[in-house]
């Protein structure tokens, strides 16, 4: 039976890919590896064009879709040179946006400059092939097939960012530089050109930040390696050749270029300072061609991929493990200039001296893995990370949620910085900063902002301070996208989890009746466990409550624990898991282990996993990225339960993970819907790094990574401080169910189902025993389990 189980697997996993196993890949050229065409189709929002690690500014290829690039598109409008990688809502760049194309440009030719819509990107957009493609780490190569054939390249330096044109019609050739349009759904709502001289335009575009965000201004300067012999410029009542400038609100926008054909390079900088900002970026990145700026980067790239060396599995394996290793290592964005000024959220302009201050933080989905990783693999990278959420509470007045070009949006609900700053704490990169943080941490945790203020911060605190449960309020009035009254029931459950993991941070740092409190505040969540409601045969969910107390019930209907009611992008069958900081406590009440087995192998279809990893995830779990409700699996696509396969190892059951893990890897492939959902500013993508490895930072605040069955024969991962963190699992294979049959840790035989990061830290051994058998017995005891932060 388990030869015919293994033999489907196999089958069903090669077709889920497209692609046959390939021979095992033993090391190899880390960046060589990556596909940046991964995520680019079915939501999954990422880009394919070129970055620096955590650069300000990239270059990628915008078709129709919000985010940029879809791969099914069939024409590029422009290359923009702002972008987010995975990012759900609608605002997300495209700045910028410049297409080569042929053709003279004037009234009656071509391009007609009498007629308006000559300038409208999505009209003039030019198809491509996908034939010899590239998409790498640094550099993206596509071939135009409109205009004559035009080859188009970029790549990038941290401030910078460089196109090279290779025109193969011969005679003269335009750029068109498009500032009044970005990405589709991307509002531009005011936008300048300016001719300065023969060589460079610079400008600004005045765009909607993510999530309904309110506006703000981007400076760039475009400087060309030739001079062009010809230039005009356009505003929405057409073109007027000659023309040194246009500026005003929104609307077409923008110049041509025309320069005597052959190959043009063109290198773009942005800055959200000014424009001094602008041209100081582009000097500082010292840019001598645009071959010299792809080796640069890639060198970069190289550098940073090789802090972790895998050995093992197939060469798709490889693939998609370092891509998601790249995809994590995009965001946050570089947002200082090279001379250290930054726009504040203040509204003022300040200076990062020798450090980096980075800006746009998705924390509702980071703080659950990438977070971790940055704060394990680039330590002064994460300090420097923690310093700039500091540096936006000083200046704005509150920790920030989701933060976008200096400004808080408002998106999403819960208190996704506490487990964040946290864990940046439990991690080192607060050495020198503990009190600052914790003061700002506690303030975030036990008050609310000022009506006056952008800041949303806990908008359900008043309930849930009085009572221990914030209401479910779908009409409490909001500053931005979400507040968390809208969301009661899981906003209760983000306040706990946050507030556990500041008890922990309390704790060291002497502060032992905030501790014993906010440990309290961990297990609030006790107030919204409805132990009478019923559902699929199990008793006892979680339940929105009103203000004053009384249970949620729609006014036609039952409530469901499938419903969306109380819950933020999941259901209370999702969230019924995020209560890893008291795993006693949520054990108890669903009537002991065996009960939380049943109930957790009912969420999993685990009987079907067995049977048929590939298909029955396929069948069986939530699968659309925005099917969040009406639900009672798992949803890997999506944030609120992608710690849950690591709550049967915390339960007593960890080969049920390494089952459930495996299952899910089958949903990230070598192809352009190989990422599950939104990849979320590298959250998804570290989730498949972590369990790959086979560790996974399950409970904020603790440092435990919890363990299951490494996908790699080998990892290494090179730590900052020059020690080493190697994995051995011998015979591990990524196409059969495996289990955790034995653990020796730095050379002792260890039965504890998770390590901690200080151990990890100082360099450290985990050799794995892997078997096919799943009722091996490793890990199982009562002592296996690390003790939860906050339960009695």
């Amino acid at each position: 039976m388990r030869g015919k189980v293994l033999v489907g697997f196999l089958a069903l996993t090669a077709a889920a890919t497209g692609l046959t196993p390939a021979a095992a890949a033993a090391g190899g050229d880390a960046l060589d590896a990556v596909n940046t065409f991964i995520g680019t189709q079915d939501e999954g929002n990422t880009f394919p064009g070129a970055s620096a690690p955590f650069g300000m500014t990239q270059v990628s290829p915008i078709t129709s879709h919000y985010a940029g690039y879809r791969y099914t598109d069939t024409a590029i409008r422009g290359f923009g040179h702002f972008f987010l990688s995975g990012a759900g809502c609608w605002e997300q760049g495209g700045l910028v946006s410049t297409l080569p194309t042929t053709g003279e440009v004037g009234p009656g030719k071509t391009f007609d400059t009498s007629k308006p819509s000559t300038f409208d990107q999505k009209l003039y957009a030019s198809p491509f092939t996908h034939d010899g493609e590239v998409g790498k780490p640094g550099y993206y190569k596509v071939h135009l097939t409109g205009y004559g054939g035009v080859d188009v390249e970029t790549t990038a330096a941290t401030r910078a960012g460089v196109e090279r044109y290779t025109f193969q019609k011969p005679g003269d050739a335009n750029v068109f530089v498009n500032v009044g349009q970005a990405n589709d759904k991307e509002p531009v709502t005011g936008s300048s050109i300016r001719v300065v001289d023969d060589r460079t335009v610079e400008g600004t575009v005045e765009s909607q930040a993510f999530c309904g965000g309110k506006a703000y201004t981007t400076y760039f300067t475009t400087k060309f390696d030739k001079p062009f012999k010809a230039f005009g410029t356009w505003s929405p009542t057409g073109g007027t050749p000659g023309s040194r400038s246009s500026e005003g609100g929104a609307g077409l926008r923008g110049a041509w270029l025309t320069f005597g054909g052959g190959q043009v390079t063109a290198t773009t900088a942005i800055s959200q300072v000014d424009a001094a900002g602008a041209r100081t970026n582009l000097a500082s990145e010292r840019i001598r061609s645009f071959d010299a700026a792809k080796d640069a980067v890639q060198r970069t790239w190289r550098r940073e991929l090789s802090s972790v060396d895998i050995k093992g599995g197939t060469t798709d394996d490889r693939t998609v493990f370092y891509t998601s290793l790249y995809h994590a290592l995009l965001q946050p964005l570089t947002a200082n200039d090279a001379d250290g000024r930054y726009y504040g959220f203040d509204k003022k302009v300040h200076r990062a001296a020798g450090w980096t201050y980075y800006d746009f933080f998705s924390l509702w989905d980071t703080y659950r893995t990438q977070n971790q990783l940055l704060a394990l693999l680039r330590p002064d990278r994460a300090r420097d990370i923690a310093k700039s959420i500091l540096a936006i509470h000083d200046q704005g007045g509150w920790l920030p949620r989701w933060a976008y070009a200096s400004q808080e949006t408002n998106t999403m609900t819960g208190d996704p910085v506490t487990p964040f700053l946290v864990d940046l704490w439990r991690f080192g990169a607060l050495s020198g900063e503990e009190v600052h943080a914790y003061q700002a941490l506690l303030q975030n945790s036990r008050e609310i902002p000022p009506a006056a203020s952008p800041f949303q911060g806990r908008s359900g605190n008043a309930s849930y301070q009085q009572d221990g449960f914030v209401q479910y309020d779908p009409d409490f009035p909001k500053k931005g996208q979400d507040t968390d009254p809208n969301h009661g029931a899981s906003a209760t459950l983000e306040y706990a989890l946050g507030d556990c993991s500041l008890s922990v941070m309390a704790a060291a740092l002497g502060k032992k009746d905030d501790a014993a409190a906010l440990a309290a505040k961990g297990r609030t969540y006790r107030t919204l466990w409805d132990s009478t409601l019923t559902d699929r045969g199990f008793t006892g969910f979680f339940r929105p409550k009103v203000l004053g107390g009384a249970w949620f019930s729609p006014a036609d209907k039952p409530y469901s624990p499938q419903s969306q009611d109380g819950f933020h992008e999941g259901t209370a069958w999702q969230y019924q898991w995020l209560v890893q900081q008291d795993v006693p406590g949520l054990v108890q009440r669903m009537g002991g282990p065996a009960a939380t087995g049943k109930r957790l192998d009912d969420f999993f279809a685990y009987d079907e996993l067995v049977k048929d990893p590939a298909t029955a995830v396929r069948e069986n779990w939530v699968v659309g990225p925005y099917d969040y409700y009406d639900q009672f699996r798992y949803n890997p696509n999506n944030e609120p339960d992608l710690h849950s396969p690591w709550m049967y190892a915390l339960t007593g059951q960890p080969s049920k993970t390494s089952t459930v893990v495996r299952a899910a890897h089958t949903l990230f492939t070598n192809a352009p819907n190989g990422v599950t959902g939104n990849d979320d500013l590298g959250t998804m993508s570290a989730w498949y790094v972590f369990s790959a490895l086979g560790l996974y930072p399950a409970v904020p605040g603790t440092g435990n990574f919890v363990l299951n069955a490494p996908r790699f024969a080998k990892s290494v991962l090179h730590l900052e401080n020059g020690r080493d963190i190697t994995i051995k699992a011998p015979g591990a294979s990524g196409s059969a169910l495996q289990y955790v049959s034995s653990l020796r840790v730095d050379g002792k035989a260890s039965d504890r189902v998770y390590v901690n990061v200080d151990q990890l830290k100082r360099g450290s051994t985990l050799d794995f025993g892997l078997t096919s058998d799943a009722t091996a017995k490793w890990g199982t005891s009562p002592s296996s389990v690390p003790i939860s932060p906050c339960a009695e």
